[in-house]
């Protein structure tokens, strides 16, 4: 996303966006591929290795859209509340994530899971 796609993301890190972003376009793209390898694996094997990428591509595309769609960045208002500091932490990575504008300085944060230094200032906060 912030190398070769950056120009389908780079509105992801402006904060004057509408509800939808060319980042969305991310999970047509990903979904059309696991639709393609379910089918094509599905048609050439049977339940084959082809559908297990699939389903791995399906399982990531939803991890991606509760936590850091929903979770993160607040698209619907479901997690206003939540005080865990494994969640606190994933907030924090996340923000230092977008904390830059531009592709090249935004620090790497993992989606789910977070550098040992985000827990430790969440357990500190949480103090």
């Amino acid at each position: 996303m912030h190398g070769l796609f950056w120009n389908l993301h780079e509105d992801h890190h402006n904060k004057a966006h509408d509800f939808f972003e060319k980042n969305d376009l991310f999970f047509v793209i990903f979904a059309l591929i696991a639709i393609g390898f379910f089918m094509i694996g599905n048609y050439i094997e049977g339940w084959g290795f082809m559908c297990y990428i699939s389903i791995g591509i399906t399982l990531y595309g939803l991890a991606y859209f509760f936590v850091h769609d929903i979770f993160i960045h607040q698209r619907f208002k479901l997690f206003k509340r939540t005080d865990n500091f494994y969640l606190r932490a994933l907030r924090k990575a996340h923000k230092v994530h977008h904390k830059h504008q531009d592709k090249t300085e935004g620090e790497c944060f993992g989606m789910l899971f977070v550098p040992l230094k985000y827990f430790k200032e969440a357990i500190k906060s949480q103090g």
